[in-house]
């Protein structure tokens, strides 16, 4: 048996994902996952290395037509007595999400924390205009890397609260996503991390196209 099946059959049995979570620095990616925690997002500093946080999830049901790049959700959010985001499917999965920062110096080290990512979060600040091109560059930097050649791909057009940020379309065609590779699984969702509108809905489908791929549906 070789190392790949023993370690789906651990992730099968405690139904766990690795979620590795990065962008360039600013992008909001500490207050989504803070956001989806419940947590308080008010005060926020850069992330200098890397957070850790392990979210239960609980998936809802969703219809699916297509692969790569297309998923049609039927999500609704809400908030429970904590605060948090929640969702009512009874399928609940123990996410592991590696939120590493995204300053020029540190991008360097991203390569550390690649090994057994399930899912791949790129966030981005719809805002920065300027920026973009470097975000662009970045990722398909990324998709290169051959440790996160089977991880899904949620692109989270993060700041769509603010006046004048792109629109989740303008976005998917200045960072070139029609021209990754056809067998990766990805989609691109506008996201507020600020009011957390859009942010179930991204990892709704992330979290059941990993989940399709690592585990034997019960």
């Amino acid at each position: 048996m070789g190392l790949l099946s023993i370690i789906r059959k651990i992730k099968r049995k405690e139904k766990e994902m690795r979620i590795l979570m990065v962008g360039l620095d600013n992008s909001g990616k500490t207050t989504i996952v803070l956001k989806i925690n419940g947590e308080d997002t008010s005060v926020i500093s850069p992330t200098l290395g890397f957070n850790i946080k392990t979210i239960k999830y609980q998936n809802h049901n969703v219809n699916s037509h297509v692969g790569a790049g297309e998923l049609e959700l039927d999500s609704l959010e809400n908030e429970d007595g904590n605060g948090r985001l929640s969702l009512a499917h009874p399928h609940s999965y123990s996410l592991n999400i590696w939120d590493v920062g995204g300053q020029k110096t540190i991008r360097s080290y991203w390569r550390n924390y690649f090994e057994q990512t399930d899912g791949l979060v790129w966030v981005v600040d719809s805002s920065d205009v300027r920026r973009l091109d470097d975000c662009r560059a970045e990722l398909h930097n990324l998709l290169k890397e051959e440790r996160l050649a089977g991880a899904s791909l949620l692109v989270f057009a993060n700041k769509q609260d603010i006046q004048g940020a792109l629109k989740p379309a303008e976005i998917a065609k200045v960072l070139d996503l029609a021209a990754m590779e056809k067998s990766r699984h990805w989609q691109i969702v506008g996201c507020s991390a600020y009011t957390g509108d859009g942010l179930l809905q991204g990892f709704d489908w992330l979290v059941q196209d990993v989940a399709s791929r690592i585990y034997v549906l019960d």
